[in-house]
């Protein structure tokens, strides 16, 4: 099993050590086009091996596309972060460009890959990559949902004074600020509904927070987080590698599901060793069913400023 992920910055380097130290793959190879980063970031890594226990091979290499060759799955983080202030929407115009370069050498040279698109707008560019890579839609998959999920079930575990092991709950819809839908209907503290522990005011507070969860820490940090990014890539990789069929919420390409087509947007689906393994249709609410039809309206909007 061969991993490659593009771009080498704070949430591909956790991306790569996440992996590295789970020890389910043979090798993980960083890309980036800043000379000597991803060789160094690769070597850095590396050498905490025999203190972190793991025999994962991790590479760098700056921009030659022809060490990727065979990679079962490929991350694609490369583009600019967000700044203070700024919307995923906003760095569409420089992103774009950038992913659909980085497709096209992913594909050239491991035209069986499986991606995972990590780059903001998430949605966006995950239906950039649909449209661009000639890959099956099974095989291209946003990460955003796992992360606003684990985003949600903090910010929950936080409101219910709980253990987070106690915790289970998922973020569908948008990967943006204003389209994430967190899902407080389903959301449980061991199988028990949480609106029986939580007070109105309190679960208003969950959600909302959960939908700046990244604006938060990007005004915290400066630019955007990477732990928990890096370890929700990390997860998802690992279904794919060890066929575990784990439902995660991601963002995929809808054809009819939630109503839906041509879009791509975060829904539950199986996630095993072809990818997506099946999309999750779970009832939503009369209110939920409408947050989630703006949120796909939003996000046409943004598609619309694409350039193929």
């Amino acid at each position: 099993m061969k991993v490659t992920v593009v771009g080498a910055g704070a949430v591909g380097a956790s991306c790569a050590e996440y992996i590295a130290m789970k020890n389910f793959c043979s090798e993980v190879v960083l890309v980036d086009i800043k000379e000597g980063f991803a060789e160094g970031k690769a070597m850095d890594l590396m050498q905490t091996a025999s203190l972190n226990g793991f025999d994962t091979k991790i590479t760098g290499t700056t921009g030659d596309y022809s060490k990727t060759a065979g990679s079962h799955v490929a991350v694609i983080t490369s583009g600019i972060p967000r700044k203070p202030g700024m919307t995923r929407e906003e760095l569409i115009g420089i992103n774009a460009g950038i992913v659909k370069e980085v497709t096209e050498n992913l594909v050239k040279h491991s035209p069986e890959v499986i991606i995972i698109v990590v780059s903001n707008p998430m949605d966006t560019m995950a239906y950039l990559v649909h449209k661009t890579s000639g890959l099956p839609k099974h095989k291209i998959i946003g990460m955003g949902g796992a992360l606003d999920s684990a985003r949600f079930k903090y910010r929950l575990a936080e409101a219910l004074e709980a253990p987070i092991s106690d915790v289970d709950g998922m973020v569908i819809a948008a990967h943006s600020d204003t389209g994430m839908l967190p899902l407080l209907s389903k959301a449980t503290r061991n199988g028990v509904p949480v609106t029986e522990f939580l007070s109105e005011d309190q679960q208003k507070y969950v959600i909302e927070e959960t939908k700046v969860g990244g604006a938060t820490l990007t005004k915290l940090l400066g630019t955007s987080a990477w732990y928990a990014p890096g370890a929700a890539v990390s997860v998802m990789v690992q279904a794919i590698a060890c066929d575990q069929k784990k439902m995660i919420p991601c963002s995929l390409m809808l054809d009819g599901e939630y109503g839906q087509n041509d879009i791509c947007l975060g829904v539950p689906a199986i996630i095993g060793a072809n990818g997506v393994e099946s999309i999750v249709n779970v009832t939503l609410t009369a209110e939920e069913q409408l947050k989630f039809a703006e949120a796909a309206n939003a996000v046409r909007e943004v598609n619309g400023d694409l350039k193929f």
